[in-house]
């Protein structure tokens, strides 16, 4: 039988219907918890019910719109009444040199990435309960150089920056926050990203293992597995610090 550190609580997962997510989400769910997840698309959020299973609700949202993350927290509030743990995970990505980047690129993913990730938290502290837990999704991203995703690390970075600020305002609420920031991980996001070729996948990634000291790429479950422990009271002493999640690519 699995640890039960989630027995009842309630657990929001932006972006939970894919990749890192829907990972997340069922191992929440594995723990005992009622899960909400968010996303724009009908269809996989229908599956991730499905493969998610009982306890899960399942909000059509785009956290790029303030109004569609109120009208989200509303329904948690009426089924619910409260919010134990959020994981602001959902994220985009556009991979475009700085000249080719457009104004439309940079808005979106500065829309998602930023704005929904703030107003996410925003709606949500009025729900979180005394004791709650926020894990925000970052990125080593925020801490390299690499070409063509200056836009998408620099919402990264400012990811980070509000894991700090967020909990120096929320600790006197009593809600933890941290951060987790990925490396390198086997996820669709990737060959849905605007201006990468899904052909270029598997070159792509060879030429990131090839810099990861552990010589792979990592799995979602990984990163679960992760957020799971600074969500939980295991890391009750944790706050405003970001955990890495990387194979050792960034500090070896």
């Amino acid at each position: 039988m699995s640890n039960q550190r989630f027995q009842n609580k309630v657990v929001l997962v932006t972006g939970g219907n894919s990749g890192i997510g829907l990972v997340t989400a069922k191992a929440f769910a594995e723990e005992g918890a009622n899960i909400i997840i968010c996303g724009r698309d009908p269809k996989t959020l229908d599956s991730a019910i499905k493969e998610i299973g009982v306890n899960t609700l399942a909000i059509q949202a785009d956290v790029s719109q303030v109004s569609e993350i109120e009208s989200m927290m509303n329904q948690i509030h009426e089924k619910f009444n409260r919010l134990d743990v959020l994981f602001a995970n959902v994220g985009i990505s556009k991979f475009f040199s700085v000249e080719a980047t457009t104004e439309e690129a940079f808005d979106a993913q500065v829309a998602v990435n930023f704005k929904g990730v703030f107003f996410t938290v925003q709606k949500a502290i009025p729900l979180m309960i005394e004791g709650g837990a926020i894990v925000l999704n970052a990125s080593i991203g925020s801490q390299t150089g690499f070409p063509t995703t200056s836009v998408y690390s620099a919402t990264k970075a400012a990811v980070r920056s509000l894991g700090r600020t967020f909990a120096a305002e929320l600790v006197n609420k009593g809600i933890r926050v941290n951060v987790v920031s990925p490396g390198t991980i086997q996820t669709p996001i990737l060959r849905r990203a605007e201006g990468f070729n899904p052909d270029n996948t598997d070159v792509f990634l060879q030429h990131f293992v090839q810099q990861i000291p552990m010589k792979r790429v990592g799995k979602p479950e990984e990163v679960a597995k992760a957020v799971l422990f600074l969500a939980s009271t295991d890391a009750s002493y944790i706050l405003g610090t970001e955990m890495i999640v990387d194979g050792g690519m960034l500090e070896i």
